[in-house]
This record gives structure tokens, sequence and C-alpha cells, in this order.
């Protein structure tokens, strides 16, 4: 995927939020777990994990958190007008976003390199051979 460029332009689906991701991801995630899949609404949800400084973000958000099994906030951002869902947070982790990058304009950078919480993968769904999978969260 070395023809990719960046910045690469995402928003979600009204319009109001808009972002630029500055650089690759440090690795890009299927979820499984029945928390992403409510999210998703799917099978699994995709996130990106990225340095909070490679992403530059535009319009105002609403937050939104959980306690997750780890015992940590799993925080999330997205926009008030659509609700579509722009990216989660722990905020002991400043440093780290997990961006949902559906919504990026050239969307070739989210295949999963991993997957996880496969323990609570819908049965019908068979991840490819080769990609790292994890029962829970590693």
């Amino acid at each position: 995927m070395s023809n990719i460029k960046y910045p690469i332009k995402g928003s979600c689906q009204c319009g109001q939020v808009t972002y630029e991701l500055l650089e690759a991801p440090l690795m890009v995630a299927a979820c499984h777990c029945k928390e992403c899949q409510k999210l998703s609404t799917s099978a699994f949800s995709i996130t990106a994990i990225v340095n909070t400084d490679s992403v530059k973000f535009k319009g105002a958000m609403k937050d939104w958190n959980r306690v997750a099994d780890s015992g940590e906030v799993n925080g999330a951002k997205f926009c008030p007008s659509c609700g579509n869902r722009i990216y989660h947070f722990n905020p002991n982790e400043p440093d780290k976003l997990k961006l949902k990058p559906s919504n990026l304009s050239d969307t070739r950078i989210i295949k999963p390199t991993i997957h996880v919480w496969v323990s609570e993968k819908q049965e019908w769904f068979e991840i490819p051979e080769g990609v790292k999978t994890f029962n829970k969260q590693p």
C-alpha cells in the first residue's frame, strides 16, 4: 500500500465533523466483541490505532464513555448531528487514538492486521489465514 497518499480526508455522514489523517496507522484491528457488534451494527468494527498528533479534527464533537472489561475507560467522540462515531480513546493513553476509519475518503488502509475478541465473533465470519487473532483484548 505504498501508493497511498497522505493526508487522507475523512468526515462524518453529515459533514459537520471533518479530519485529516496525516500518516499511516500504527495498526488496524477488527474487534469482534459484542459491544463493537452493537456499535457497528455488523459482525465487527474496524479501528485504526494512530498517534494523536497524526490526526487533525475540525468541528464540534460530543463524548460518550463506558468502562471496558479491563477496567479502563473507553471514551468515544462522535458527531452531535448525525451520531457518526469518529474515534475512541483511553484517557490514560493520551498519545493514541482509536480512529473509526471507515469514513475516510481512501479506505484501502482499513484492512485489519489483527482480529481481537474472536471468542465473541459471529460463527459465519471466517478470518483470513495468516492474520493474528486474540480471543480477548491483547
